[in-house]
């Protein structure tokens, strides 16, 4: 008697609302929709695709919550302007506290502005190397009190690489600082040391005034090396 052969598993058909989520991708690419470009009404779309209304509504909830529709009551569904702010809340939430994660979320924003820094200094103007003089002067003042100096350590990380005009590079800096602020509770960890923090800014900056980009790198190495430090000195505690 011949060995029969096994038969395969059906394949799990994906959730109705799930399938037309992707309608409405594919729809709003289709179409070249642009921020602020209406959908159809969802009487219009439930009959187009054959399904529910409600299915529809799930659908339309599910791409507001990563950022792609935006509902104006009593107007319409509307395609939403890009934003990273989905990703970046996602982010930090996956991260939590792993140690691991924070650490990798680290390294890649040293790699990111070490590898950068170079085209900086070949852009940069005076206008923007006294604008971040200012900011870390007022670090300076800050670490004396002994206060922290976040938003000023935010603003300094966008105003390095402002110069390049480079919004994704913006917004890269921007998604990795917060998550790895929030993932890490950085502002809230004990900094023995806020005089060398500051210091390690305003050495990057002059590094960079004086186009010396072997210098402006150290200067970068040294200072996520500092916030290395900071960091397993309170995982320690």
């Amino acid at each position: 008697m011949p060995v029969l052969k096994s038969i395969e598993p059906l394949s799990r058909p994906p959730l109705l609302h799930v399938s037309v989520q992707e309608s409405l991708r594919k729809y709003i690419e289709a179409n070249r929709l642009k921020a602020g470009d209406p959908l159809p009404p969802e009487t219009y779309l439930a009959q187009q695709l054959g399904v529910g209304r409600n299915s529809v509504r799930e659908a339309i909830k599910a791409l507001e919550s990563i950022g792609i529709l935006e509902t104006r009551r009593g107007i319409g569904v509307f395609v939403k302007e890009f934003s990273f702010k989905p990703l970046l809340d996602n982010l930090a939430y996956g991260l939590q506290d792993s140690l691991r994660d924070v650490e990798e979320l680290r390294e890649i924003r040293r790699v990111l502005e070490t590898g950068l820094i170079a085209k900086t200094i070949e852009m940069i103007s005076a206008e923007d190397i006294g604008e971040l003089r200012r900011l870390t002067e007022s670090m300076r003042q800050r670490a004396e009190r002994s206060e922290s100096f976040a938003e000023e350590d935010q603003q300094f990380h966008q105003m390095l690489f402002r110069c390049q005009n480079n919004h994704m590079l913006s917004a890269l800096i921007d998604i990795f600082w917060v998550a790895f602020n929030k993932a890490s509770d950085f502002t809230n960890l004990d900094n023995p040391t806020p005089l060398a923090t500051w210091r390690d800014h305003h050495e990057i900056v002059e590094a960079v005034a004086a186009k010396d980009v072997d210098r402006a790198r150290s200067r970068l190495d040294d200072h996520y090396r500092g916030i290395q430090q900071v960091i397993a000195k309170n995982r320690t505690i």
